[in-house]
């Protein structure tokens, strides 16, 4: 009886040894996973990111962007749990090439951000002015045309400082708040650039017309004087032809070039040569289309008896006259192909005078007479002589 007693039920030393390892057992996976957690959320952190001194100049920049309350994994890591496994197994593979060295610098972003995370706080189907409150941009058509948000607002979270070379390895040390605001403070790394979008529109043949994408404020007081086009543009292209070109330049059909600053190793190795490069603004005037279209109109000056009394004229102030037409070419790149050399060949324009050495006296003598012909041809001479 004793022994059918013991089989039936078991020793008491034996259960507390069964309760014991699963007790043990359950708070190892208790712990397992809330360290788990506890290490997912502190990887997932923005300030993780700067634990690593490859990551210091992208944290920086992070902080002192607009986006600084948004946390990197809300841009950097997709939505759903598949995407968030691979950002995490990519994580590793980037610790172990940290460990090994073999990483590349400039760090850059494996792939771009997706419309979605953007979306996931903006609502672009409602955006169309910028907080200036001058630049309209309707975002629902860009949207509806495949333009994907980090076409234009590739800087706006760590200011293009791949593109700048500011993540090398020599610089990580030198990174910190301060650094990080520096190069967060100039607006042209973090905003959209207008030649982004200039080139799109022509890529696209969309308008460039300022009225397009300015609602105010884009005419300067200047522009507004009513002598402005008559007298006064030419002399302020004249003085400050740069200031002119920042709008005009993308007014151009044509490409323009030799307007740009000249560089000063340019200037010091060979000066002459970058000053001529350097052109003014009675090329400007021919070679932007924008200003072409009405330098290639007859100016009312231009009359009936222009023509008589041009010559005076051109000589008084010749430079002026090379705002529409060229002085020595024999024709023009623009539109308009009425050149000095046309009717004012260089046999003709040589040193000295002329006259002087022609064998028969012209003393006097203003227009082709009878006796010019018995040496030129009438025709020719009255292409000019009229």
């Amino acid at each position: 009886m004793e022994e059918e007693h013991k089989d039936q039920t078991s020793p008491p030393r034996t259960r507390y040894k069964i309760y014991k390892y699963l007790t043990v057992a359950l708070l190892f996976i208790v712990v397992f996973f809330s360290l788990g957690l506890i290490g997912v959320e502190t990887t997932s952190s923005s300030s993780f990111c700067s634990s690593c001194h490859e990551m210091k100049p992208e944290y920086y920049t992070w902080k002192a962007s607009t986006h600084s309350e948004v946390d990197c994994v809300k841009c950097h890591i997709g939505s759903g749990t598949e995407e968030y496994a691979k950002a995490k197994a990519n994580g590793l593979m980037q610790v172990y090439k940290k460990a090994t060295q073999t990483y590349t610098a400039p760090i850059r972003m494996p792939k771009e951000i997706p419309d979605s995370a953007c979306e996931s706080c903006h609502d672009v189907s409602k955006r169309d002015v910028t907080a200036s409150g001058d630049i309209i941009i309707p975002h629902d058509k860009h949207k509806n045309k495949d333009i994907e948000c980090i076409q234009c607002h590739n800087g706006i979270a760590h200011g293009k400082i791949a593109d700048r070379k500011m993540t090398f390895q020599t610089d990580y040390e030198r990174w910190d708040s301060k650094t990080g605001k520096s190069a967060m403070a100039d607006l042209k790394f973090t905003r959209p650039d207008m030649d982004t979008c200039i080139e799109c529109h022509k890529a696209r043949k969309v308008t460039n017309k300022c009225s397009a994408c300015h609602s105010t404020g884009m005419v300067p007081k200047s522009h507004k004087e009513a002598d402005f086009k008559t007298k006064t543009h030419g002399k302020q292209a004249a003085e400050n032809l740069k200031k002119c070109n920042q709008c005009h330049s993308d007014m151009s059909k044509e490409p323009l070039q030799g307007y740009e600053d000249i560089s000063i190793l340019e200037s010091f190795l060979n000066k002459d040569q970058a000053q001529a490069k350097q052109k003014n603004q009675y090329n400007y005037a021919k070679e932007n289309t924008f200003c072409a279209d009405c330098h290639n109109k007859r100016p009312a000056s231009h009359d009936k008896d222009f023509y008589g009394k041009h010559g005076a004229i051109a000589n008084q102030n010749q430079e002026s006259c090379k705002a529409c037409h060229e002085v020595k070419k024999a024709n023009a790149p623009g539109g308009n192909q009425v050149t000095c050399s046309s009717c004012h060949p260089s046999k003709h324009s040589q040193k000295g005078n002329w006259k002087e050495g022609h064998p028969i006296s012209l003393t006097g003598v203003t227009k082709p007479q009878a006796k010019c012909y018995t040496c030129h041809a009438k025709p020719s001479c009255e292409k000019c002589h009229k």
